[in-house]
């Protein structure tokens, strides 16, 4: 699925659906970013849809094979020992025998840090492909895709991050939109700091 895509697949749930939002007071500084020099690497960009839906594309280069990359990926119950902000990522039951994920990742919201769950059906189209579409959970909509190009003469991947995502009207957008901006830059830093450490870092002119 492209980026164009992404919106015409949304899992939305109903206006009226309650949002469970869990709040640690004692938790509310966000993380620690990443250095300038290693953010600037990320490339992030935003998209306004209808009303209060964004699409937000972030991308990176990683020194390593395509075939790694998806490897970290997929391997789901242990994304976050490494993703930041991301407090639980566990494979859960799927009625049809596919690729179900329960992940609980949190957000600072107004200095308090909110704990925001989704559900997430996975389509694995190795090895360029991975989309989730939210079939239940604290937004109102959040689908997307993991994309992955290898780069010419094997010096590793493009990976891009594509999501389409609604917030929950407790939530302003504008606030939901910087947090995942800044996220997912330390998130895709996070995926090539994962490999360097599973398969050696490799240098990079």
């Amino acid at each position: 699925m492209t980026s164009d895509n992404s919106s015409a697949n949304c899992s939305t749930v109903s206006e009226t659906a309650p949002v469970v939002l869990a709040v640690d007071l004692d938790a509310a500084e966000p993380s620690t970013p990443a250095p300038a020099s290693e953010t600037a690497a990320v490339t992030v960009r935003t998209e306004h849809l209808d009303g209060r839906q964004r699409r937000i594309i972030a991308q990176l280069e990683i020194p390593h094979p395509i075939e790694q990359v998806w490897e970290i990926l997929t391997d789901y119950d242990h994304l976050a020992d490494f993703i930041p902000n991301l407090a639980q990522s566990r494979r859960i039951e799927h009625p049809d025998g596919g690729i179900r994920l329960e992940q609980i990742g949190s957000e600072s919201v107004l200095k308090i840090k909110v704990y925001l769950r989704v559900v997430l059906d996975m389509v694995e189209r190795f090895p360029h492909e991975l989309q989730f579409t939210m079939i239940e959970g604290d937004f109102r909509t959040f689908t997307g895709a993991w994309e992955l190009e290898p780069i010419a003469a094997g010096a590793g991947t493009y990976l891009r991050y594509v999501v389409t995502v609604l917030p929950p009207r407790a939530i302003p957008v504008g606030l939901i939109e910087r947090n995942l901006r800044h996220n997912l830059a330390n998130n895709l830093l996070a995926i090539r700091e994962r490999a360097n450490a599973l398969f050696g870092a490799i240098a990079q002119s």
